[in-house]
């Protein structure tokens, strides 16, 4: 793999991203309808530098605004949010290297990250009591390394990676990240993800037997939350983007729809109005829609605002309120996300729901990738937050 060009700031990530959206988006139902995995659209997103534009500047990364990465997954979930979701956890994993991993970590593997290699994760388990019950054992060697042993489930990423962060609990239960190859002995992944939605992020099985790990490949993550931390509002924000971007392309997609295929309703001919696109029905629920959409955007901007503001001076406060704010535009953006594919077929008529045309993939993306973690845990924290004061926990997925 040649390296990719160094992306020079936020307004050129920008652009980068609106080209590849553009022609993601072509190919974007025939792949779900097909379950084609997009290898080679990737190998774009390598080629493009766009992977490395978190990369802090001493490392001869962007360092892009936490506004411009929303922004980024925004316009490409808005093209395909199958695409958008895969590289999600790099840039999680990257934000993880850049509060724990020792400068010499960081040189090695924000080096990799810059020449276009994809970081993926592993990171869940099913059949455990609960989302951070993490049962992947990280068991120390006589000569300091490790063997890592597991088996983790919607491994979103690491199909496509050549770097697989794996989140596991060493000998004294602390939590850590061990950053593996792909293509690490003792190490499979398996293509078995049967979602309804997200059809082709191969969000599968990884399974670690005896993987080894040397030492320096492995981070102290559990550090991360004995302090003010943006973990999980950086990683949550880009959720909330996903959810935008869908909401909006489902919604260009209707509109699009609306003006080019379907056809009025009688009664609406009957009143004087020759299209779909004239029955004022129709654009009632447009301007509706289109409301959803643009609050969705308009919180998301905000909260990654915030996010930015704390990262300028992190302290508990400032951690607090970008957490809260981001938990706002991700219950926003779900809720647009899933009302405006739903709402599609309400617009655009019956022959919208052929299942040749695929629309219904805005929808079915939106239902999947909503279900990360519950909306109502995040309305609570934001009620008690602005009621009595009560700081967000830092757990990870605020």
């Amino acid at each position: 793999m040649s390296a990719p060009p160094l992306i020079a700031g936020d307004a050129e990530a920008l652009d980068v991203a609106g080209e590849l959206a553009a022609d993601f988006r072509k190919g974007a139902a025939e792949r779900d309808a097909l379950r084609r995995l997009p290898q080679a659209e990737l190998e774009l997103l390598s080629a493009s530098g766009l992977l490395g534009v978190t990369v802090p500047a001493e490392f001869r990364g962007a360092d892009v605004r936490a506004e411009t990465l929303a922004e980024i997954f925004r316009r490409l979930a808005a093209a395909d949010a199958s695409l958008a979701q895969i590289p999600q956890s790099h840039f999680v994993y990257v934000n993880v290297l850049r509060r724990q991993g020792t400068h010499e970590q960081q040189r090695f593997l924000f080096g990799e990250v810059l020449r276009g290699k994809r970081l993926g994760n592993a990171q869940s388990e099913a059949g455990t009591q609960h989302v951070q019950d993490i049962r992947t054992r990280l068991a120390r060697r006589p000569d300091g390394s490790y063997l890592l042993d597991g088996v983790k489930h919607y491994s979103t990423g690491a199909l496509f990676a050549h770097w697989i962060p794996v989140l596991a609990r060493a000998d004294d239960d602390d939590l850590h990240v061990a950053f593996v190859p792909r293509d690490a002995p003792g190490l499979t992944v398996l293509d078995d993800w049967d979602g309804m939605g997200q059809r082709t992020t191969a969000s599968g099985t990884v399974r670690l037997e005896s993987v080894p790990v040397p030492a320096d490949r492995v981070v102290p993550h559990h550090l991360t939350f004995r302090g003010p931390q943006l973990h999980g509002a950086v990683a949550q924000l880009l959720h909330a983007a996903i959810d935008a971007g869908i909401a909006s392309g489902a919604l260009a997609e209707a509109a699009d729809f609306v003006r080019t295929r379907s056809r009025p309703w009688f009664e609406s001919v009957d009143e004087g109005h020759r299209t779909a696109a004239e029955d004022p029905l129709l654009i009632q629920r447009f301007g509706e829609l289109a409301i959803r959409a643009r609050a969705a955007e308009a919180l998301l901007a905000a909260a990654a605002r915030s996010v930015d503001t704390a990262r300028a001076d992190l302290t508990d406060d400032s951690a607090a309120e970008a957490s809260i704010a981001v938990a706002a535009a991700k219950v926003t953006a779900a809720e647009a996300a899933v009302e405006i594919g739903s709402a599609l077929f309400e617009v655009a008529g019956t022959r919208a729901a052929l299942d040749s045309l695929g629309l219904h993939r805005h929808w079915r993306d939106a239902r999947t990738h909503t279900l990360h973690d519950p909306a109502r845990w995040k309305v609570q924290h934001i009620g008690r937050y602005t009621l009595n004061g009560t700081r967000p926990p830092r757990h990870g997925l605020l």
